[in-house]
């Protein structure tokens, strides 16, 4: 039987597995005749609610829930945000439109997500904000950030666009887990379609605990208003719509059915490649370079959350030559990032030079990310891992 052509993510599949839900759900907001922030997407944020415990405003898109979230703060114009360069380009961009000053801090090697050892030595009086992203799946170490925020007084939002459904402290008590982007002042996520739970469009949510933030945030997102025609604040206009809601509330349904899945195939990829698996534990952590040209870094786990690898990414000094090597057997693969933030020509004005965030800088040049997604098959994983092996040289393995 032929092989199914593989995709980084398979748009059509997923909407094939779930058509006949899917396709209901849309004729049903057709049929009403309303499609703009009616009551499905109020059912829909409920049930995000009920999901990730927290209060839940839906909106346009990640993008737009990053500034909406920083609007909702009332931060002052040159006020400063702690954050990495290693992530896409929205968290950032975010506090360029709102004249506010991002600060960078570098990641930890072996998760990508923000270097907590770093974050105090960055703090100045201006500093009002830790903006921690979750990156592929994985978590940033929230214990040590709230720490930090707490002793500082500072905010803490958090970019959980790539980890929605991952869960903080989950192995150690159940009771006291927590959902990454629920653990700080406001978070922050993307249903973009190739997300954890993603959409047939663009759409975005922000989780909020307080109270009186959550209607703030709420009140931003329509205009700054609470009631027509009347508003209270300088807001924006971001909604998600009745069908990217009516969609995103059938597929709520599966997500934790999607991230077993995405876990599923990341045991088979790391089983399978092990004799190429550089161990971390083994080697000198610093200065974080791979020891020899034949080893690849596969992706740490932690024993503090439950990794939901959007992105499978694995580390190698042959990057360029395997992306190559993959794509010439029909294997796509993506590089998340291959310049960080610090080094790209919008964000010079910053003051930030080569060599002030080595550990990005090293990533940005080894990261590659193979296929990942719940319509993954056994024989197209196979056909990825097979021809990985072959380019280190390991046909007869």
């Amino acid at each position: 039987m032929e092989m199914d052509k593989i995709q980084m993510f398979d748009a059509r599949q997923d909407y094939l597995t779930y058509k006949e839900e899917i396709d209901a759900a849309i004729a049903q907001v057709l049929n009403s005749g309303r499609f703009i922030r009616d009551k499905v997407v109020e059912k829909f944020e409920f049930e995000m609610h009920q999901h990730f415990g927290t209060n839940v405003v839906t909106c346009g898109n990640g993008t737009d829930a990053l500034q909406i979230a920083l609007m909702a703060l009332d931060l002052s114009e040159g006020d400063e945000i702690i954050t990495t360069p290693f992530t896409f380009v929205a968290t950032v961009e975010v506090m360029m439109l709102l004249k506010l000053k991002p600060v960078f801090v570098d990641i930890n090697p072996l998760n990508y997500t923000i270097d907590t050892t770093q974050i105090e030595k960055a703090i100045t009086e201006r500093t009002k904000v830790i903006l921690p992203v979750h990156l592929f799946g994985a978590c940033s170490n929230m214990k040590a950030i709230q720490n930090i925020a707490k002793r500082n007084n500072l905010y803490v939002v958090e970019d959980t666009c790539q980890s929605l459904g991952t869960i903080w402290n989950v192995f150690y008590n159940w009771e006291d887990a927590q959902y990454a982007g629920t653990m700080g002042d406001i978070g922050c996520t993307s249903f973009f379609p190739t997300k954890n739970l993603g959409c047939y469009g663009d759409g975005g949510a922000i989780f909020v605990r307080d109270k009186e933030l959550y209607e703030r945030v709420k009140m931003i997102a329509n205009h700054g208003s609470k009631e027509k025609y009347y508003y209270e604040t300088i807001g924006v206009n971001s909604r998600l719509d009745e069908i990217q809601a009516a969609i995103l509330s059938v597929k709520l349904k599966y997500l934790s059915e999607f991230i077993f899945k995405r876990n599923e195939l990341e045991k088979t990829y790391n089983e399978e490649l092990r004799k190429l698996f550089w161990e971390w534990d083994k080697k000198p952590k610093r200065p974080y370079q791979i020891p020899e040209d034949d080893l690849i870094v596969l992706p740490k786990t932690h024993d503090m959350y439950m990794h939901t690898f959007n992105q499978y990414t694995i580390r190698t000094k042959k990057r360029e030559e395997l992306k190559s090597y993959l794509s010439s057997f029909n294997i796509p693969t993506m590089i998340y990032y291959p310049l960080p933030l610090h080094l790209q020509q919008a964000y010079k004005c910053l003051g930030y030079k080569e060599g002030d965030f080595p550990v990005s800088e090293l990533m940005s040049k080894e990261v590659l990310s193979l296929p990942m997604h719940p319509y993954l098959d056994s024989q197209q994983q196979h056909h990825i891992i097979v021809h990985i092996r072959r380019f280190f040289g390991l046909e007869n393995w």
